[in-house]
């Protein structure tokens, strides 16, 4: 029978419903998480183009102009660049600096050189963001907490003991997921625009001269008249342009639409009036420079907004912070960093994830750039310079995409990609002056980190170098095996392994020390792609060995959770049944042992030997049941 006209319109209009009820609820999250760290800005942005260093005069014609740069960089940088031209870099719907830098490999898959130093150059960009994550709740937090003292000059001696506390407990909490919180962040964060915004109108509206710094030309002049000045007012107006990498970072979590619509209809306007609003206060009150944001407020209403500001600095942090364990956990299994504790948070939400070492480092951190800056004015110039070298290397990584993956006419990928990275340097420029003052902080925290990562992937290569050069091939070692004087027990032994091609040191060992075979042996390897999900139906890869020996390769993606045992269960479509509760996972635990030779410097070596000692085991990592494991050890000379 078919469906009448109405009943079909019905329908139709049902779906539609839904659709934009999906909608916005991926926008309103998007604007909870995505746009917490750049709606912070405000805070301290201003404030810190007409601070001392940066030379600029406090007067009407530097007020237009510094608004202008300010609003002017958010349409070129963040408008433009990132919510127009680089949202359409997705991976499988995936973004951030990993994603971008396995799509930019992909593209250029068929030239070894290029492809290794796209991926050291990428990797390099995700280090800064660790850096970011340090100083983005501690400038954010201590931002905030300054409007105590407008409160009362008596409240000065205890911002910096509250910020920590408030940075302590926000850290603390991270074990407990961000579930339960997640539903309000995006309420919170609206309110917080919605403020910005109405209360820049208030002031807009006294001295509508200000908005005369929606003219291009006002920033054109503005710049132009800096002089040698120029590089120290643009590392203070960058301050505005932090937190822009999280439109692409979370891409994956809300998808590209809700993130342009948020930025479009609530994020931009809000900031362009909060700054217009604080341009117009300092025009009709230029004492007002000690704190231009938290004066735009009347007396009485500066205590809510302190509070109001330090709920979107958490969310701002939280943000962060949740994006330092995704890029952890994607380095893990990218190859670059040894395995740690990864704790899902979430029955629902699969990205909700905790690592306890990260969080305990970066909370250690965090602290320390609190009791060594003192003051959001000081943390400015440690803030930025990771920022705009990571957007440098998005744009670079970005044209490899648009060209080599997307084959985009050569003008048109060169030119775009020009402009930008002369955007980019021009920022990075301005940041770099600020090296002296707390610029280095985050570059030194980024190579450590980045030596960390580069010492693990080289020392892993070393690693299966060695066991293939030392170890017996795999068919070879099968085909002598003597069925009848070996003695076959029932069940089923799974030995997972790097190289597929040589034969596990577990087995020798089982077979040297007890003797013993079982009647089906699966050598198991699992391989993470530079795509951030598999197909199920790509999951196994099966073939047999001859002897009741079979090979398994499990693909998953670098944002999945290597679950092994369910991975198994699929080989059964593949004709292997592996019975659960009939099965014992055979692991080869190798101890590093250092020697002297071309493979890395002997301090590296032994960094990615105590790397490997302090590695997160195998079975939590691939969620092996603990009573069916057995560990045997090995020493191998790298």
């Amino acid at each position: 029978m078919s469906s009448s006209p109405s009943s079909s319109a019905t329908s139709q209009s049902s779906t539609s419903t839904a659709q934009r009820q999906g909608m916005a609820a991926l926008t309103l999250g998007a604007i909870g998480v995505v746009y917490g760290d750049i709606g912070t800005s405000p805070l301290y942005t201003v404030k810190e183009v007409f601070a001392p260093h940066t030379g600029v005069a406090l007067n009407a014609a530097n007020l237009i102009g510094a608004v202008s740069t300010i609003f002017w960089a958010l349409m070129l940088v963040v408008t433009l660049k990132y919510v127009i031209l680089i949202l359409r870099a997705d991976n499988r719907g995936e973004g951030g600096g990993l994603a971008l830098t396995a799509l930019a490999a992909q593209a250029v898959s068929g030239r070894p050189g290029l492809r290794h130093a796209l991926l050291l150059l990428g990797v390099f960009g995700a280090t800064l963001f660790y850096g970011d994550s340090v100083i983005t709740p501690a400038i954010s937090v201590l931002g905030a907490m300054e409007g105590l003292e407008l409160v009362t000059p008596a409240l000065k001696p205890y911002v910096l003991p509250a910020s920590i506390a408030v940075l302590v407990g926000l850290f603390l909490m991270q074990r407990f997921g961000t579930a339960a919180v997640g539903r309000f962040f995006g309420p919170i964060i609206v309110l917080w625009f919605l403020t910005l915004g109405v209360i820049g109108v208030v002031h807009v509206l006294r001295e509508p001269a200000i908005l005369a710094a929606l003219n291009p030309l006002r920033a054109a002049e503005f710049i132009a008249a800096r002089g040698w000045l120029l590089l120290a007012t643009l590392g203070a107006i960058v301050l505005a342009l932090t937190g822009a990498e999280a439109l692409y970072a979370d891409m994956g979590h809300f998808g590209r639409k809700p993130i342009q619509l948020a930025w479009t209809f609530l994020v931009l306007p809000s900031l362009a009036l909060n700054y217009m609003g604080q341009g117009a206060l300092l025009m009709a009150d230029p004492s007002a420079i000690e704190n231009p944001f938290y004066r735009l407020f009347p007396d009485s209403a500066i205590l809510p907004a302190v509070v109001l500001a330090t709920l979107a600095a958490i969310i701002a942090s939280q943000a962060v912070i949740s994006g330092a364990y995704s890029m952890t956990k994607q380095a893990i299994q990218l190859g670059f960093l040894p395995r740690m504790t990864v704790r899902f948070t979430s029955a629902r939400e699969m990205g909700q994830i905790y690592i306890p070492a990260v969080n305990w480092v970066l909370l250690a951190a965090v602290i320390a750039a609190v009791l060594f800056f003192g003051s959001s004015s000081a943390l400015a110039g440690a803030y930025g310079i990771a920022v705009t070298l990571t957007m440098l290397i998005t744009t670079v990584l970005t044209y490899f995409v648009v060209r080599e993956g997307w084959r985009l006419p050569a003008p048109l990928a060169i030119g775009a990609t020009a402009f930008f990275v002369a955007l980019d340097l021009l920022l990075v420029a301005g940041c770099a002056v600020k090296f002296f003052d707390g610029g280095w902080f985050p570059l030194a925290l980024g190579l450590l980190i980045f030596i960390g990562m580069s010492t693990w992937s080289r020392g892993r290569k070393l690693l299966l170098e060695s066991i293939r050069r030392d170890g017996l091939e795999l068919q070879p070692f099968i085909d002598s095996l003597d069925a009848s004087s070996l003695h076959r027990v029932p069940r089923t032994a799974v030995y997972p392994v790097a190289d597929p091609s040589t034969v596990p040191q577990a087995l020798l060992h089982n077979l040297k020390h007890n003797q013993v075979l079982h009647e089906r042996n699966v050598i198991l390897t699992v391989q993470f792609h530079e795509a951030p999900w598999v197909e199920e139906r790509e999951r196994v890869e099966l073939s047999t060995l001859g002897a009741d020996f079979w090979q398994i390769r499990l693909h998953f993606g670098f944002m999945e959770t290597p679950d092994v045992p369910k991975a198994l269960t699929l080989a059964a479509q593949r004709g292997l049944e592996i019975p659960a509760f009939e099965t014992t996972f055979f692991l080869s635990r190798e101890t590093v042992v250092p020697t002297p030779g071309a493979g890395m410097a002997n301090w590296r070596e032994s960094l990615f030997a105590m790397m490997s000692r302090n590695a997160g085991g195998v079975v939590a990592f691939f969620r092996l049941p603990d009573n069916a494991v057995v560990e045997l050890g090995t020493r191998v000379q790298i």
